[in-house]
């Protein structure tokens, strides 16, 4: 053991200080002792503290105001816009109700263990991502960098999907909606319809053209869209003005934006169940295609949509369980959570099904109309016989099953001709499979959809609002990400930090509101966070099975939920859990490297969507951006592993708090001085525990070996106090 991890040993007939609060606390919970008792010696000044004075002095550290608030918030980071616009085509892609199988499975083997342990790092150590892994590991500490890194390119263009929200929702206070039809374009001699319009649809004109404005390719850059500007600017002011005071002031937004999407995703589908089609979209929703699910590419991609719907690797989910407190049962939150989440995927599936069943019978409705004019005309020409058609069928009000029929009949009568008789079978089936996800979901699809409602500009409101309430529910998750660890780490001013972080995500959020702007969504959608994430997840594992120790980790446990848990996810985090993560991070490299590099491009001529590939500082700035993310991890581990900064030019391990101050303390380590929390090797750290602990006050030593707890600036010296195991240090 290094030199610097042993406990100074003083005298009994030394001058004992005890925090008054801690003398009367009978419990083994650490977080009202630490949250309200902190007794603090600076070394340098020698003074005497007063103790009566220093019991009262509360730790800064906020906490939610209720549980409710706190599942929430939960509920609102991991509930977002994957939910309502990803996972129904996943579904519809990957045999309908058969893919809720490999994804409910999925969930209990790598979404539940991994997000309780998320939960419990959190809250046991109650620290960021930063603070949570040099707690456990300093040479680990690069994987709470790197999940900063994430959330802010995550972030990045995050935001600018609420601002295209935001845009649709102020647009939609018209009657009859802006996109309701295709504009007409009027020239000297007559007016006729926009070409592109005309070539595509109004709904996808409008998204591309009148919001995005978008160009031929990502090359192309065509300056600042500033409606979207404008709109960016409004999604990143929401965010700051209710993440600025923490969780003190979007807890409470919590209470609206997670609650309300809900609220909105019933009344749809209350109201969608009485429109024609409806069903039948469910009944092709929840249809089983069984033979797809022995595919390994279903089972990717469901243990792929868990792992992000979840939230894993952000630091989100540690940031909001380190305000809790100590005993907190978050093995019940863990699952909770997680099925609201599941329960939340098929309810939104439900209502996207519904309306795009509605949507789909709408437009075989046009389809039958059109093609039985074209039959009447070939009949009234002679092409087709009249005998063949079927007297009790009137052509000019043919139902779909009597159009069903014709259509069989001309195809049998007409085999060789029937081709060139251009005629559309019109089926409602063949409209329900064209997989749409994504904005092409959200802003062409539904859209398309809701100008068939009665009182569409109602229902249009209400969505978008929705989509709002989500992304931002998802936001406040992904900044607290962010701010949390810095603000513990560096002892930043929290209103100062989000602020600065909102501002500077803005300025570098304004490559997304170019007119090639949605290109770079797609290419950070596609390449800042899954295999970063697949890495720093797969490592928080290993540190907590491995370095840590899991039986450690599972005492731990059971010392803060006051039971143990089940035995399943021992075997979960130490075995299962690894081998699934490094099976889907292997499938997910090799699917990206036979997937070539590229993005569907808008082009304008043809009024459709073209596949390009990416230039040479493309793929430069997709390469760059998985690296930047993982970086910090192996930076991190090398400046720790080659004592690359000095300990003693004042670090994190010298850092302490005393009334909103920070005080530096002397430190003057010998040996292995890698560890940021002296006291113990890293791998037998415990999180603070100051509930019966007695200190004794440094009494005219130059310098200062800390306790265990060091690592978070607490300055005690702990008492010789040879009864006491050193495991409870």
């Amino acid at each position: 053991m290094p030199k610097n991890s042993k406990v100074v040993k003083r005298e009994l007939d030394d001058e004992v200080i005890e925090s008054v609060k801690d003398l009367l606390s009978n419990e083994d919970s650490a977080d009202d002792a630490f949250k309200k008792s902190e007794l603090i010696v600076d070394v340098q000044e020698e003074k005497d503290i007063d103790v009566e004075e220093e019991s009262e002095v509360e730790d800064e550290r906020p906490a939610w105001n209720s549980k409710l608030q706190y599942l929430l918030a939960q509920i609102g980071y991991s509930v977002g816009l994957g939910n309502v616009w990803r996972f129904p085509y996943l579904c519809q892609k990957n045999g309908g109700g058969a893919y809720l199988l490999p994804y409910l499975i999925l969930l209990l083997v790598i979404g539940i263990p991994l997000f309780f342990l998320e939960l419990a790092v959190g809250q046991r150590i109650r620290r960021g991502s930063i603070g949570v892994w040099n707690y456990i590991s300093p040479k680990l500490g690069g994987i709470g960098f790197a999940s900063c890194v994430v959330c802010f390119f995550v972030g990045l263009y995050y935001n600018v999907i609420i601002g295209w929200s935001l845009f649709y929702f102020s647009q939609s206070f018209q009657q009859p909606l802006p996109w309701d039809q295709c504009p007409l374009v009027k020239n000297a001699s007559h007016t006729f319809v926009e070409p592109e319009c005309e070539k595509s649809s109004a709904t996808t004109y409008y998204w591309y053209r009148e919001t995005l404005n978008i160009s031929s390719s990502i090359s192309e850059s065509g300056g600042l869209n500033w409606k979207m500007t404008v709109c960016l600017l409004a999604a990143w002011a929401v965010v700051c003005l209710a993440m600025i005071k923490g969780i003190q002031s979007s807890g409470k937004v919590m209470y609206f934006s997670s609650l309300f999407p809900y609220v909105v995703l019933t009344c749809f589908l209350v109201r969608v169940f009485f429109l024609n089609g409806s069903i039948d979209g469910i009944r092709h929703m929840f249809t089983p295609k069984l033979e797809m699910m022995l595919e390994p590419r279903v089972w990717r991609e469901a243990a792929t949509q868990v792992f992000f719907a979840l939230g894993l690797g952000f630091g989100g989910v540690i940031a909001f369980s380190s305000y809790n407190k100590r005993d907190n049962n978050c093995h019940f939150d863990a699952v909770l959570v997680s099925f609201v989440n599941f329960f939340t995927s098929v309810l939104a599936t439900l209502v996207v099904f519904a309306v795009l069943g509605f949507k789909a019978n709408v437009i075989n409705e046009k389809c039958i109309t059109e093609n039985s004019k074209i039959i009447i005309k070939l009949l009234k020409m002679g092409n087709i016989s009249q005998d063949i058609i079927p007297r009790h069928i009137n052509l000019s009000a043919v139902t779909a099953e009597d159009y069903r029929l014709v259509y069989d009949i001309i195809q049998k009568v007409k085999e060789e001709e029937f081709p060139a008789l251009h005629l559309n079978s019109c089926k409602i089936e063949d409209e329900l499979n064209k997989a749409v996800q994504g904005t092409g979901l959200a802003f062409i699809a539904f859209t398309e959809a809701m100008t068939h409602f009665p009182a569409s500009p109602f229902w249009s409101v209400m969505f978008f609002f929705m989509l709002v309430n989500l992304g931002l529910g998802s936001m406040f998750g992904t900044i607290e990400g962010i701010i949390t660890p810095f603000v513990d780490t560096f002892k930043a001013r929290k209103e100062i930090l989000t602020v600065a972080c909102c501002l500077l995500a803005f300025c570098i959020g304004l490559i997304f509101v170019q007119r090639s702007g949605n290109y770079f969504v797609t290419m950070f959608d596609d390449y800042s966070a899954t295999l970063p994430l697949l890495i720093i997840v797969i490592l928080e594992n290993i540190a907590v099975s491995c370095v840590y120790g899991i039986d450690k980790f599972m005492e731990d446990l059971k010392d803060m939920m006051g039971f143990a848990p089940n035995r399943y996810y021992y075997y979960m985090w130490k075995y299962i859990s690894p081998l699934m993560l490094l099976s889907l991070l292997t499938a997910s490299v090799v699917n990206m490297g036979l997937s070539p590099p590229g993005y569907n491009a808008w082009i304008e001529e043809k009024a459709s969507e073209e596949f390009l590939s990416y230039p040479t500082w493309g793929l430069v700035v997709c390469i760059s951006l998985m690296v930047l993310a993982v970086l910090p991890i192996p930076a991190v581990f090398i400046i720790r592993r080659c004592n690359v900064i000095d300990n003693s030019s004042g670090n994190l391990a010298s850092v302490t708090y005393k009334r909103g101050r920070v005080l530096k303390e002397p430190v003057n380590l010998e040996g292995d001085d890698a560890s940021l929390i002296h006291g113990k090797i890293s791998s037998e750290m415990s999180s603070p525990s100051f509930g019966k602990n007695i200190y004794r006050k440094q009494s005219g030593s130059p310098t200062l070996d800390t306790a265990p707890n060091g690592r978070y600036g607490i300055g005690y010296l702990m008492a010789d106090m040879p009864d006491m195991p050193e495991s409870d240090l």
